[in-house]
């Protein structure tokens, strides 16, 4: 579990690192373990459609326990498998990096990060910045 302060920590973090490395303007969303949204900004820029891209990568991460990576990989494998979880979690399921999960100290997912804005990767990495700075674990 974490506090709404460390949330925004990792939401300004992530969106510092897009800054700091030129990246198009980003939506980043902090979710706890239940999938549910601690906190969620878009920067001046970003698209709105960017809340429902940076939500499904996080939802699908949180809701699977596996990062956006692995779930790239889950997409590219069992491509029925991965269109039945979109039904089932409501269109809240984007398998594609973006989607981090954050880790605690005992490696148990206490929350994922979700980031939509630039590709896939360099979403990937924004969220991880935003983790690390708030001293947690994140897994792309």
């Amino acid at each position: 579990m974490f506090s709404i302060e460390t949330a925004r920590v990792i939401v300004r973090a992530a969106q510092d690192e897009g800054r700091r490395k030129g990246f198009n303007p980003l939506a980043v969303i902090v979710l706890d373990e239940g999938g549910h949204t601690v906190a969620f900004e878009r920067e001046d820029g970003a698209s709105p459609g960017r809340y429902a891209v940076a939500h499904g990568k996080a939802y699908g991460a949180v809701m699977m326990g596996m990062a956006g990576t692995a779930l790239t990989g889950l997409a590219e494998a069992r491509p029925f498998f991965s269109a039945a979880l979109t039904g089932v979690f409501d269109g809240h399921f984007a398998p594609v990096p973006g989607g981090v999960l954050i880790r605690n100290e005992d490696g148990l997912v206490i929350g994922a990060v979700g980031v939509s804005g630039d590709t896939s990767e360099n979403d990937a990495d924004a969220a991880l910045a935003g983790i690390a700075a708030a001293g947690l674990t994140g897994e792309r």
